[in-house]
């Protein structure tokens, strides 16, 4: 993509994760349109997109192994639009082409198959592996009675949020800004947060929200003086682990700095570069902070997660990943590597340098 700026970042807003079973298409498609006329969608648009979830629904209800759908609000400045996001973990499609292909359509749905699905949408990506699970990710902005759209472009960071089984909220948070470049050029930099409140539940969302309010507030762009600021509005919260990304993609440089147990790695198609955070806890206590300085490998990607993911993932082992967006890279880890039993946050940035 060209170089980024603030009509590319997209914020987002997660509705609602709904879990594979009877009720899942029913659900998800009321939950759809209610969404997208809350949003000022047209009526006809949002037939369109309860039609899209309706599809992508019942396709994981007949096809998939431990399955959900993530519904959630989008908006690049002053334009909203509805997302959503299914995760599955088997058996996947061994042509995702065919799939694509008008007419196949899952049996017992309304028949506008996915290639349908991806026509409708403004951004459209799915990726499968057969034996470990498939991702798929729509995008929906308003479009005029002609169907033109005026739509934000794609945005190089997204990431995925999932609470801890049975609580509806979750402790971790991320957050993206953009900022005048170090080195006075003309591609704004980038800066990322990823915060996981302490524990779960609504203190420790209580925590995350805390922290990005801190973010968009602060003046001091680097990644130490983002801390800084956090650590303050945290004291008085359970406080929790951060961590601080900012790309210069004029330089190609990586400035990161970390407290706690939050992972960071850089990562190719041939392997991925640990990002060193330190013991502590934000809000309470932190060691004295110090930023790496890292280069930016060429068409990789910054991988940011909070420990509800483990570290026992292998881009490698799924192949052609590193080609998606980064919303269907963030819930390909996810899926590879979320644990249940604690809230789990991951984002991706890529095509940003």
């Amino acid at each position: 993509m060209g170089a980024v700026n603030s009509d590319t970042i997209v914020e987002c807003e997660d509705v609602a994760w709904f879990r594979d079973g009877a009720s899942l298409a029913v659900s998800a498609r009321g939950a759809a349109a209610t969404l997208a006329r809350r949003l000022g969608l047209s009526s006809h648009r949002a037939a369109e997109v309860a039609l899209a979830v309706t599809e992508a629904a019942t396709n994981v209800q007949r096809h998939a192994v431990d399955g959900a759908l993530l519904l959630r609000a989008v908006r690049s400045r002053d334009t909203a639009g509805v997302e959503f996001l299914t995760v599955d973990s088997g058996p996947g499609m061994a042509d995702v082409a065919a799939a694509l292909v008008d007419g196949t359509s899952s049996a017992g749905t309304l028949g506008i198959g996915l290639g349908a699905v991806a026509r409708l949408a403004d951004h459209f990506d799915v990726h499968s592996v057969p034996g470990r699970g498939t991702v798929m990710a729509a995008r929906f902005w308003p479009r005029a009675v002609n169907g033109d759209a005026a739509a934000p472009g794609a945005s190089p960071v997204a990431g995925v949020t999932r609470p801890i089984s049975g609580e509806t909220v979750c402790g971790d948070a991320w957050a993206v800004r953009t900022a005048a470049p170090a080195d006075g050029g003309f591609r704004p930099a980038l800066v990322l947060m990823v915060c996981d409140g302490l524990g779960h539940g609504p203190l420790a969302a209580r925590a995350s929200q805390a922290a990005v309010k801190a973010f968009h507030a602060a003046r001091d762009l680097s990644p130490q003086g983002v801390l800084e600021a956090v650590h303050r509005a945290l004291q008085g919260t359970r406080g929790g682990a951060v961590a601080v990304a900012r790309i210069e993609p004029g330089t190609k440089r990586l400035l990161y700095c970390g407290i706690g147990n939050v992972s960071g790695f850089l990562v190719t198609d041939d392997g991925r570069k640990a990002l060193l955070s330190a013991p502590g806890i934000v809000g309470a206590h932190m060691r004295r902070l110090r930023t790496f300085d890292e280069p930016l490998p060429r068409h990789g990607a910054l991988v940011m997660h909070s420990d509800g993911l483990t570290e026992r993932w292998d881009q490698r082992t799924l192949p052609g990943l590193l080609h998606h967006s980064s919303l269907v890279m963030s819930a390909h880890l996810l899926r590879e590597a979320g644990v249940r039993r604690d809230d789990a946050g991951v984002v991706v940035v890529k095509d940003a340098w």
